[in-house]
């Protein structure tokens, strides 16, 4: 079963190059949001197993996002960000989502990991 995959970063190039990595490694991107409304939204109506969610998104708190997500959808949430895992564990761990990746460590295995394998995709 292959993962669906919701993306929501401001950054219109790397959101260009996570879908295209992602897809090469097998992961369906379902949809990408550049802000917290249009990730709830496109989640609601695409349904994503997984939404990789940008701690650092212009003018709002992929935190928040991140929390407002798990609330409305059933999906899983991982934060991505170009932080350091070590200066983001405190944040990462007092929020809803199942994990962190690094975006220079983003891949469909990755994702697969963080989520606990392959037969953890859609079960959230």
């Amino acid at each position: 079963m292959t993962t669906r995959c919701l993306l929501v970063d401001d950054s219109v190039r790397f959101l260009e190059a996570a879908r295209t990595l992602l897809e090469r490694d097998g992961t369906t991107v379902v949809g990408v949001a550049s802000t917290g409304a249009q990730a709830l939204a496109r989640a609601s109506l695409l349904a994503p197993d997984v939404a990789l969610v940008d701690l650092d998104l212009a003018g709002e708190s992929g935190l928040d996002v991140a929390a407002a997500l798990v609330r409305a959808v059933p999906c899983a949430v991982i934060l991505i960000s170009t932080h350091p895992y070590e200066d983001v564990a405190e944040l990462v761990a007092a929020s809803p989502a199942r994990g962190f990746l690094h975006k220079a460590d983003l891949s469909g295995r990755a994702i697969q990991e963080v989520l606990g394998g392959p037969e953890a995709v859609g079960a959230t």
